[in-house]
């Protein structure tokens, strides 16, 4: 077993001898072994929870207890550490805890459960993308103002590009720099709006979660756009340039700009993949765009049983029918569709979960799915999906990533959007075993 880890009010983090660290799956607790983690990933971030108190797993005693203070320090209050891990990693545990009267939520991030073993963190992790894309070792701050300072002379009046500086130096985006390190993804964030009201929006929130960055407060023109995706199109070999970031609502809300700007890039080079991150919900305006040359999408999606997709996502004028009507759309007009999977342990691995993707990768072959842990609180998560279906007991996030691959073999994992190079020739409607 992996031994535990909790912070003291500085934040200092240490082991407790005798004690076992705890992954926790909805109403599923299991102490976490060598055989359940990975060596914490390059790049994680430990996080201290206040308003919570650790959920530990006593070896001697064989049994969970809650640890309300400092066993090396009496009277002083212990807090459970979590890690918000590096992209390409899905959770497979949420860290172990009880609420203390009167918490606050979390904020929007997520937490995997860690712990210490022979010198080194544990996290209750599960690879699904080696993909560098990401890896904050290979972008170097000095590279990223070099490529900002060299972006503002090449477009110094484009406001996208400006934006796009805020969201690399200050909010830490790594989409945000690979575009200033002329590298894999870049960013083309358009709209101000969107109508989902989800529960975990980390761009705007009105209530007491505090949102991770600030939206877009500006709608690029269809030149702006199209000058920063040329720029990184044509310096970067299997480009990708995407619509839908964290930083924006939808993007369908913005085809009046997007529509013109694809056709502007398609109209200078047919080169670069042209993708767009989306909920899907307007089939009517994704025809246009996928006409004007829209590569790919990826589709947001927490769930696909329609009330817990509405109990997350709040849409506003649309319905989960025309989520599917969109992913059936692009895949009619051969083009590449990933699903956005956003996981919760303990919710999206349920038995009623797993039933309900499976007969809808049936009814909608998608070509990939990006498992994406959820960035929400996890005890209010698993409560707000209770309050609008049933579930049964978790079968594990690596058993169901098992389960899928083995129903769909032809089915791409990942994490990242691919570029079109990368995309299976022909794009097969059909995805299931033979």
């Amino acid at each position: 077993m992996i031994t535990a880890l909790v912070a003291n009010q500085e934040g200092e983090i240490f082991e407790v001898e005798g004690y076992a660290a705890v992954g926790m799956a909805g109403p599923s607790l299991l102490p976490l072994t060598v055989k359940n983690t990975l060596a914490m990933p390059h790049g994680g971030e430990f996080m201290r929870l206040p308003d919570r108190n650790p959920v530990l797993y006593n070896i001697r005693r064989g049994r969970y207890e809650i640890l309300l203070t400092n066993p090396y320090a009496p009277g002083e209050p212990v807090y459970p550490v979590a890690v918000f891990n590096s992209p390409g990693y899905v959770i497979s545990y949420v860290n172990a805890y009880e609420e203390a009267a009167g918490a606050t939520h979390l904020p929007l991030f997520s937490y995997a459960a860690v712990g210490w073993h022979n010198g080194k963190f544990q996290s209750a992790v599960i690879l699904v993308d080696r993909e560098r894309r990401q890896d904050l070792r290979l972008m170097g701050r000095e590279k990223v103002v070099a490529g900002v300072r060299r972006m503002r002379r090449k477009m110094p009046a484009n406001r996208l590009r400006a934006h796009l500086e805020k969201c690399a130096l200050t909010y830490g985006c790594p989409a945000g720099k690979n575009f200033f390190l002329r590298r894999h993804e870049a960013p083309l964030p358009t709209s101000r709006s969107c109508n989902a009201a989800c529960l975990g929006c980390i761009s705007l929130q009105n209530g007491e979660i505090p949102n991770s960055q600030d939206r877009i407060p500006f709608t690029p023109s269809p030149e702006e756009i199209a000058e920063v995706a040329l720029e990184h199109i044509r310096r970067v070999k299997r480009s990708v340039v995407s619509f839908g970031q964290g930083c924006e609502g939808d993007p369908l809300l913005s085809a009046h700009v997007i529509e013109p700007a694809i056709r502007l890039i398609r109209a200078a080079t047919s080169h670069g993949t042209i993708n767009m991150n989306t909920n899907g919900s307007r089939p009517d305006i994704l025809a246009r765009l996928l006409d004007a040359g829209l590569d790919s999408i990826r589709v947001s999606l927490n769930s696909v049983r329609e009330a817990c997709y509405d109990a997350y996502f709040q849409p506003r004028g649309y319905a989960f029918s025309d989520v599917a009507e969109g992913i059936d759309l692009a895949i009619r007009r051969g083009k590449f569709v990933s699903m956005n999977y956003l996981n919760v342990p303990g919710f999206t691995d349920t038995p009623e979960e797993m039933a309900a993707l499976t007969t809808f990768i049936r009814q909608h072959p998608i070509h990939m799915i990006q498992w994406r842990n959820l960035n929400f609180d996890p005890l209010r998560y698993w409560k707000a999906m209770s309050q609008v279906a049933t579930h049964g007991n978790p079968i594990g996030m690596k058993h169901l990533l098992s389960r899928i691959r083995k129903r769909f073999p032809l089915l791409k994992y990942g994490y990242f959007n691919p570029p079109k190079e990368k995309m299976p020739a022909g794009l097969p409607m059909g995805m299931l075993a033979p």
